[in-house]
Formats: C-alpha cells, structure tokens, sequence
C-alpha cells in the first residue's frame, strides 16, 4: 500500500493472518528486496516461528526476499489468494482521511502499529457469529480496552 507523507511516496508493509487480523505493520521509502527481507525479519522476531503459508502480490521483491529468508515456507502469488490483506487497508485509509494525511514517516509508523492491533481487538465478524455471542465478544473487547487504556467509567 502507498501512502504520502509530505509529499513523498512511502510504502506500508502489512503482514495479515488467515483470519484477517494484522500482525505487523511497517512504513519505509523503498519496496525493493532489502526492505522486503527487513520487514520479513521484523515479522519472524515478533512472531518466533515462521509462518505456514505466505501469500503476496506478484512484486518479485518478495519472492527474492522470500527464498533468502523463508525458504521452507510454501509461497503464493495467485491472483486472488491476498484479497484479506487487500480488504485490510480500508480501515487504514479511512483514517487517513480522518487524520488529513500522515505528517511524518515515524508518526505513520508509531500510529499504524498500535492502529492495527486495536482494530482487531475491535473489528469482529458480525456476520459469522450470533448476535449473543457478538455482543459478548463486544463487551470483553471494551473491558480489555479500559484496563489497557486505565480508562475509568463516569456514573
């Protein structure tokens, strides 16, 4: 994904797992094979084992990147075998537009992080579960979201 910060083209890095959940998210100014091998060894040290299928764009930065760091691991560029990832920016872009654009590459970086990992905490799929079982998950979500933010109801 592109963004513009300043005028200037960065790249946003996202590794997304099987369910659609973000697990890493990097900004950088290329999108060549050493920023892809970066990414896929900040990916490895935070997951701690590799993943079981990895599945990209046709960008041959990847399969270059791929073959020196996760050789072992099964690769996939078929057309429409990223389509979670894809559907995965929407939320980032509309907050983008909310924001009024990024203003630095270390502030996209600091915020897309903890951005990501939020949405998954709160971006459930309403339309695979029962609405008992969504509004719990909803609730557990909200009370995660006050102990981590020490947040404190007002009565």
């Amino acid at each position: 994904m592109f963004i513009k910060i300043r005028g200037e083209l960065h790249y946003l890095w996202r590794a997304v797992d099987q369910d659609g959940d973000t697990i890493d998210i990097l900004v950088q100014k290329r999108r060549n094979k050493a920023a892809a091998k970066r990414f896929f060894r900040k990916l490895l040290k935070s997951q701690q084992q590799p993943p079981w299928q990895m599945i990209t764009d046709r960008l041959k930065s990847y399969s270059a990147a791929q073959r020196e760091v996760l050789p072992s691991v099964p690769y996939s560029t078929e057309q429409y075998d990223n389509n979670r990832a894809e559907v995965s920016h929407e939320p980032t872009r509309q907050r983008e537009r909310q924001m009024r654009r990024l203003k630095s590459a270390g502030q996209a970086q600091r915020f897309l992080a903890v951005y990501g990992v939020v949405g998954n905490l709160f971006r459930l799929g309403q339309h695979l579960t029962r609405a008992i079982h969504y509004r719990e998950f909803r609730s557990r979500a909200f009370c995660e979201w006050r102990v981590v933010t020490c947040a404190q109801i007002m009565a």
